[in-house]
């Protein structure tokens, strides 16, 4: 059984460093339009430059693209574009981990899980820019007539109707 992933392009990647590039094209676009971006933006720059400051505004100027690109797609493109640019992302983390030495690899490798780890969303939920973001359990509770409401996208809750006579 092998332990490596080649791509369309020939080459190959181990396949635990393949789903470490499928992690960071993932956080890329998780993480852009939210308050976990500007971290993880100059983070995955710096990455990828490896200490060379031309190389970091070029790989800031591919990242504001990727944004801008996500924020801008139309509700019926949203997931095409979404899953392009998570490709395209991938893609790149996997070239990159690819051309280096093997010493090298092991290295980026670690830094870019500490990097992952530091500044991606913990899950695959998508956090709004606009709104909060809650992580684990919530409990919600009506208490004398007062009620809680909560939008998620399309849905809303809110305060429920009063029961009828039938219903006690």
């Amino acid at each position: 059984m092998s332990n490596t992933v080649t791509n369309g392009d020939g080459w190959m990647l181990a396949e635990g460093l393949a789903a470490l590039a499928a992690a960071g094209g993932a956080a890329v676009v998780q993480a852009a339009g939210t308050s976990a971006w500007q971290g993880l933006q100059q983070s995955v720059a710096q990455w990828f430059a490896r200490g060379d400051g031309e190389r970091e505004r070029v790989e800031l100027e591919r990242l504001d693209r990727s944004a801008a690109a996500l924020e801008t797609a139309q509700d019926d493109e949203r997931v095409s574009v979404r899953s392009g640019q998570q490709g395209a992302w991938q893609a790149r983390f996997e070239q990159a981990l690819e051309n280096l030495s093997d010493s090298e690899r092991e290295e980026a490798a670690e830094i870019l899980r500490a990097l992952l780890q530091t500044h991606a969303p913990a899950d695959a939920a998508e956090a709004p820019a606009d709104g909060p973001t809650i992580r684990g359990n919530v409990d919600i509770r009506a208490d004398h007539g007062s009620a809680a409401a909560v939008q998620m996208r399309d849905v809303t809750v809110g305060t429920p109707p009063q029961p009828g006579p039938q219903q006690g």
